[in-house]
């Protein structure tokens, strides 16, 4: 006689490649929200710090290797993430950024639930032929993804001039603030940095080193920056391809500090934080930096507005790849330390209001509540409702 299945919440598997970085964060602040509010949890994703991380808050973490762009390896690694489907037997799967999409929906192809959320489209991030296969693709994969869930309404709209077709939501990325909070940058800044000035104004930028991220084009506004600002230095906080090439050309008033396991001494330790990416979904640097205290210069880029209270954007917003302006934006704040420290008020006030990690999961639960009320499950038995205790937990 068949035996009913205990009465426990959902099974859901988070797919991920990339494995560090802002979409690394946002897997495993799901995960943890999504764990304390009984869901069963597992993550597909390649060997790494993410996977111990993941695993000690005690998801079911799969290896799944897998490079970060489309390739020849692609087949192999569609084949290896079917055997982790039929291991796990989710009732939905969330696949995170473009290669994880791409795989993801090629095993599922609609079979379960599928929420496809990119994290920033694949297609900005390349050009020619490439960038043309890639929203060729994104295009038709549209039609396997049950929910495309993007960060910001700017990500939605240039998916949809894009000609992507699909049941939207939007759900901003979001941080936790009992995490990254204010501390004084003094005190920080000489336990981070013991052996120089820790009255020198600092600038810091978080992220990976690479074009995206726009590095270089700081590094290109920072000659301008040390001249009108004595004693100015730069920290690069990340590691990636672009390495050798920017440390190459940085001066010596510019530090690498590489990748580190915590940048939250960082964003307390600045004075300023800069993200001068090329394109965005919505980055998790500038929130990050507002919930710590820290005002912050970025590029309008999608999502960068909706990072920030309206008021500051004549401050903290210049076009993209425009080294003059960042110039200009970058100095006149290190210039001028009270109209640093109001905007680092307003910045953290609005965090706290729009982008608290618990609504951003809760927002997360809202979409897999009407996926898996209405769908059957991949084991063939009714599908599992998110409990509303989930609801509930995640915004308590």
């Amino acid at each position: 006689m068949h035996q009913p299945e205990p009465d426990v919440g959902p099974r859901v598997l988070h797919l991920t490649q990339p494995v560090a970085g802002g979409v690394a964060r946002v897997v495993t602040d799901l995960a943890r929200a999504q764990l304390a509010a009984g869901l069963r949890v597992a993550v597909a994703c390649p060997a790494g710090a993410l996977a111990e991380d993941l695993r000690s808050l005690g998801a079911d973490v799969r290896r799944w290797e897998a490079s970060r762009a489309p390739g020849p390896s692609l087949p192999g690694e569609v084949r290896r993430l079917a055997r982790v489907l039929d291991a796990v037997r989710p009732d939905l799967m969330h696949a995170h950024s473009a290669k994880a999409g791409l795989a993801g929906r090629l095993a599922v192809r609609g079979r379960i639930p599928t929420v496809f959320q990119p994290h920033a489209w694949s297609f900005e991030a390349v050009g020619g032929v490439t960038a043309a296969l890639a929203l060729g693709w994104e295009r038709f994969g549209a039609r396997w993804a049950d929910r495309l869930v993007c960060v910001s309404e700017a990500e939605r709209a240039t998916g949809m001039r894009a000609g992507i077709a699909g049941r939207w939501a939007v759900v901003p990325n979001g941080v936790d603030p009992r995490r990254f909070r204010p501390a004084p940058a003094g005190t920080v800044r000489a336990a981070l940095l013991p052996d120089t000035d820790a009255a020198a104004p600092l600038v810091v930028c978080v992220g990976r080193l690479c074009r995206q991220k726009g590095q270089d084009v700081l590094l290109d506004a920072w000659d301008a920056v040390a001249a009108a600002v004595p004693g100015a230095r730069l920290a690069l906080v990340g590691d990636g391809p672009d390495h050798d090439a920017l440390r190459s050309r940085a001066p010596e008033t510019v530090l690498f500090a590489g990748s580190v396991t915590d940048a939250v001494p960082w964003y307390q330790a600045a004075d300023l934080v800069v993200l001068p990416s090329r394109w965005e979904g919505m980055a998790l640097a500038p929130l990050e930096a507002l919930a710590c205290g820290r005002p912050v210069v970025v590029t309008d880029v999608d999502g960068a507005r909706e990072s920030l209270p309206a008021a500051l954007a004549p401050r903290c917003l210049v076009a993209p790849q425009d080294a003059a302006a960042l110039a200009r934006a970058v100095t006149g704040l290190l210039l001028d330390p009270l109209l640093r420290e109001s905007l680092a008020r307003q910045g953290r006030r609005h965090v706290l209001s729009t982008h608290d990690v618990r609504r951003t999961a809760g927002q997360v639960a809202d979409v897999y509540r009407d996926l898996l009320g209405r769908q059957p499950s991949a084991a063939g038995h009714p599908a599992r409702v998110v409990p509303t205790e989930y609801r509930e937990s995640i915004h308590s």
